[in-house]
């Protein structure tokens, strides 16, 4: 009774999602039926119960909350800080230990932050530092030691020719199930671990950070496409700004993928300064991502994607959503992923052999330091990987375009392939001897008109 009811509070579907694209599955151009998805029966359902009280017990053992008021650094602590903007479509709290709550606002907000991260002697990289009581202790803790409300988008412009680096911005879109705390601190040990010289900006959107409201979380990532969008067009618009990167993970995925869209419906294409998408963990259902993909338009960004097949997150997500595969989680070696990868060039770096701490291998690309550095040395700008400069941990696999890399130390290249049309697709698990699949590689069917 308690998995069917929990089944039942988390009723929706991809076709929900997207129900004003007019999706046609029997496509005469070149494309083959798909299978109907597989139906959840009451076996499936068992999975479902224990792996949400997975998510739950990991969501309980946490940590001090209200870390968000400035602390004095006293003398030296031998660690550094990351100057981060902040952008968010939440609910102020008027409570200085939490700035915003998990509400949504019409209104964007902008805030000007500074956490302050231990020593590297200190602390492990690819994990965050929380305080286990407050204040905390910048020495041992990550701390925040700086928080200025900006009231216009003009002091926001401001702010970023003060911490311009080259040029470039990355912006970053935190999942499911995060406190504004949350998405700030681990977007600084991002920033720090990786290494990368950017301007760091991060979109924040309304999470109640509670496992049993996914809904209302995969419903404020909707809310928030609009104002990210209006971010990443304000950022494109400023001459100081010469390129950008935007990073997201988990649900986040969708806000971003969403967004973008969203940009590329209205401009005709996505702006050219957006150079790089990042894709961690993405929580998308894979044929909503081939439409969503199909609607960025003909001149994309470079998008890399981190997957892994243990991710025990998404496999609620799955399971939840109509047992459809979840873009995170695909084996991108297996077809008919591998063709629509390299048709496509869309980088995937399958991480499901690397070992991190956390018990979701939700994480694992903020967690593992190689990855983390492989995102701030190479990734961010779409730079060429080989095997001479970068080294993976043992078990790690690249699929670069749909080639599969070697075990262990690997060569990932981000290549600039021909911009193919890609299209949806589903591997049908419980019915391995079928092989058809909705295919429109290459397809010359032009990309259909929508409307809000």
């Amino acid at each position: 009774m308690v998995s069917r009811a929990i089944l039942k509070h988390y009723n929706w579907s991809p076709a929900a999602i997207s129900s004003s694209e007019s999706i046609d599955m029997h496509d005469t151009s070149g494309a083959i039926e798909l299978l109907p998805p597989p139906r959840c029966n009451r076996v499936a359902a068992l999975p479902v119960l224990g792996l949400l009280l997975t998510l739950a017990l990991a969501g309980c053992a946490g940590h001090a909350k209200g870390v968000m008021t400035p602390v004095a650094v006293t003398g030296a602590t031998g660690g550094s800080t990351v100057d981060m903007l902040v952008v968010t479509s939440r609910v102020p709290s008027h409570d200085p230990a939490t700035l915003f709550t998990g509400e949504r606002s019409p209104t964007p907000y902008l805030t000007d932050i500074t956490v302050s991260i231990p020593s590297d002697a200190k602390r492990k990289a690819g994990t965050v530092q929380w305080p286990k009581k407050v204040p905390p202790n910048p020495e041992t803790d990550f701390a925040v030691t700086k928080v200025q409300q900006l009231n216009s988008p003009e002091e926001g412009r401001a702010w970023f020719r003060q911490h311009v680096v080259n040029g470039h911005a990355m912006v970053f879109v935190h999942g499911f199930n995060n406190r504004y705390e949350d998405s700030v601190f681990r977007f600084a040990q991002i920033v720090h671990d990786s290494k990368a010289k950017v301007t760091p900006i991060l979109f924040t959107w309304p999470s109640r950070a509670r496992v049993f409201d996914y809904n209302y979380d995969k419903e404020s990532t909707n809310f928030s496409r609009t104002a990210l969008e209006q971010g990443l067009q304000t950022l494109s618009k400023d001459k100081d700004v010469k390129e950008i990167t935007v990073m997201a993970h988990s649900m986040g995925t969708w806000l971003a993928m969403e967004s973008l869209r969203q940009m590329a419906i209205r401009d005709g294409r996505v702006q050219p300064k957006i150079k790089n998408v990042i894709l961690a963990s993405p929580d998308i259902d894979v044929d909503v991502f081939a439409r969503q993909w199909n609607e960025l338009g003909k001149d994309k960004p470079k998008i890399t994607i981190f997957v892994s097949q243990d991710d025990r997150a998404l496999k609620v997500s799955r399971l939840i959503s109509g047992d459809v595969d979840r873009l995170g989680a695909i084996n991108p070696a297996a077809e008919p992923y591998k063709t629509k990868l390299e048709a496509a060039g869309i980088t995937v770096v399958d991480l499901t052999q690397v070992k991190t701490d956390d018990g979701l291998r939700h994480g694992k690309f903020a967690e593992s330091p190689e990855i983390v550095q492989l995102i701030g040395q190479r990734l961010v700008t779409g730079q060429t990987l080989t095997d001479s400069d970068v080294s993976f941990a043992d078990g790690v696999t690249a699929v670069v375009a749909g080639s599969v890399g070697t075990v262990g130390k690997v060569a990932a290249t981000t290549v600039t392939a021909p911009l193919t049309v890609l299209e949806g697709n589903r591997i049908e698990y419980r019915r391995p001897k079928s092989d058809r699949v909705h295919e429109t590689l290459n397809s010359k069917s032009p990309t259909p008109e929508l409307s809000y």
